[in-house]
């Protein structure tokens, strides 16, 4: 398969998880005390273990960054979620490099997503201000997040490799995607 026929595969995915993760953040119900886990945040932490370009995460990444931007309830919360975004996409891809398969998929979701609630609560503390102390905020809401987020990239990512794998052209000879462990 020609280069770009890769790279145009490897953006209908990209578009097509981002958007995944919006749908599914805006319609999936609050399941403890009116969290839920971010889809947005799940989706884009999925493409970058399966995809491992760079290019394209950043540009799923900044994607990401505008759609949360844009639908966002928090109070000032629009340059927080950019930046948030933006800083996790890159921190995601520096723990892709490591490793691959399902433990480093948890791992990466853990960490990712603490990278993104301590980076959003900062930055709106720094920008907005936020509406309850940033500790009560960090063990309310990034803490259980991160719980939840596990749980669903632990769910998924198996799922979505699998997907991957039935979708994946048989002719070629070097694949960056990721096999679970």
């Amino acid at each position: 398969m020609s280069r770009e026929k890769n790279l145009t595969r490897d953006l209908t995915l990209a578009g097509l998880m981002v958007a995944v993760g919006f749908v599914l953040h805006g319609f999936f119900p609050a399941i403890v005390a009116g969290m839920k886990p971010d889809f947005s945040l799940i989706m884009l932490i999925l493409f970058a273990l399966l995809r491992r370009d760079r290019k394209i995460t950043i540009a799923a990444g900044v994607a990401t960054a505008i759609i949360t931007a844009l639908t966002t309830t928090f109070p000032g919360g629009q340059l927080p979620n950019i930046i948030d975004k933006l800083l996790t996409t890159a921190v995601v891809l520096g723990l892709t490099m490591f490793a691959e398969g399902y433990y480093n998929a948890i791992i990466t979701g853990i960490i990712g997503t603490i990278v993104s609630g301590v980076t959003f609560l900062t930055s709106a503390l720094l920008i907005s201000g936020l509406p309850a102390p940033y500790k009560v905020l960090f063990f309310s809401v990034v803490l259980p997040a991160t719980a939840l987020n596990t749980v669903a990239i632990a769910v998924l990512y198996p799922v979505v490799v699998k997907l991957n794998q039935m979708i994946k052209p048989r002719t070629a000879t070097a694949s960056r995607t990721t096999k679970v462990a």
